[in-house]
């Protein structure tokens, strides 16, 4: 099961919307065949391996991170039906598939089959390697992972909002490769008047890199539709698509003219004057979209960690203090006035990053969000 985890690790960043899976077959203790998904509408990971064995697979043991598929509403053949008919003998699941579609069916229509099935081996590993994939699929919107590049204590620009770089190179190429690997990136319409980003994923030299691999579609939160008409992330929408997230307070000839360009303009909901983030990330949830990297100013930031939307956060620390009560911090609005208001992190994790620092964590389950 090992292998076939690091097998399903391969797929990061490409399979969105399904989830990474891998697949070994042994017989005899030799394995006959392996494979992993490689991305949407290409036959899943246990038929890929099933080709690679053939006839010997017949009487093996097929080690799995998902449960199989047994539902037909997809791009691609239910898995479950070939397994039966491939004389495997035992049938190694590491999780059940949280999807409403599967979640169980497939572990018993293969033991209806007459074929020994176990589920749980390595259980928690291929939860992790699925977190986002299981998030989306029971709450329909996409984990969203809070992501920030700041001083040591704690500031991401200077009163006159100056950020670049705050961080060196290493710590910009990691951005950059974590850019890649997910669905989007969403910011304020404020970031996109300051910084006018590409909000794109560029190769090694990132500060002046060529745009390289699988680019996120770009998500911008704009109420009123200030984003001028020559914003970086206004370009390239055939390769890089652009969603504006606005509300009927936006001018309807500024929503025509955008749509004729080819930018996908968004009504969605107000919440307190300005675009409900919940309904605008359900929203990317119904289109497929299943990962976010917030990379907003500090008034966003601090209105996705009140209205419980930050799942994750990823927090570049440069070796340097900023200072100054005008200097910009990576969370704006009010202080709370007590402690125990603050967002607890779990799972922290430090990296070293050429002269920065790495810190990773989640939002502690059942302090999303606050009041």
């Amino acid at each position: 099961m090992k292998r076939a985890l690091s097998l399903a690790a391969k797929g990061k960043g490409r399979t969105s919307p399904n989830p990474m899976v891998g697949a070994v077959i042994v017989k005899h203790g030799r394995i006959v065949g392996e494979a992993w998904h490689r991305k949407p509408g290409e036959p899943h990971a246990e038929i890929h391996a099933l080709h690679q064995a053939g006839p010997r697979a017949r009487g093996g043991v097929l080690y799995v991170t998902l449960e199989p598929c047994c539902h037909t509403n997809k791009r691609t053949p239910p898995c479950v039906p070939l397994l039966k008919q491939s004389g495997l003998a035992r049938v190694c699941v590491a999780m059940i598939d949280p999807n409403p579609q599967v979640n169980g069916r497939g572990i018993h229509a293969l033991k209806q089959a007459h074929l020994q099935v176990s589920v749980g081996v390595l259980e928690q590993e291929a939860r992790h390697l699925n977190e986002v994939y299981g998030y989306w699929i029971t709450t329909g919107r996409p984990l969203v992972t809070l992501k920030g590049a700041m001083t040591l204590d704690g500031k991401i620009a200077t009163a006159t909002g100056e950020s670049r770089w705050i961080t060196g190179e290493r710590a910009r190429q990691d951005a950059h490769r974590l850019r890649s690997q997910v669905d989007a990136i969403l910011v304020g319409v404020g970031t996109v008047v300051a910084d006018d980003p590409e909000m794109s994923a560029r190769g090694k030299k990132a500060t002046a890199g060529q745009r390289v691999g699988r680019q996120p579609v770009r998500v911008v939160l704009d109420s009123r539709l200030r984003i001028p008409l020559k914003s970086k992330i206004l370009q390239w929408v055939g390769e890089q698509p652009t969603i504006l997230c606005t509300t009927i307070q936006a001018p309807p000839k500024k929503i025509e003219l955008l749509r004729a360009r080819g930018i996908q303009v968004w009504v969605v909901p107000v919440q307190s004057g300005k675009v409900s983030l919940k309904a605008c990330l359900s929203r990317l949830g119904k289109e497929g979209l299943t990962s976010v990297l917030l990379e907003g100013g500090s008034t966003v930031n601090a209105s996705a960690l009140q209205q419980g939307m930050v799942n994750r956060v990823r927090l570049y620390l440069a070796p340097a203090l900023l200072g100054g009560r005008d200097a910009k911090g990576l969370i704006g609005g009010l202080s709370p006035k007590k402690l125990d208001q603050a967002w607890p992190l779990a799972d922290v994790q430090l990296k070293k990053l050429g002269n920065d620092w790495l810190v990773t964590g989640t939002i502690e389950p059942g302090r999303i969000g606050r009041t």
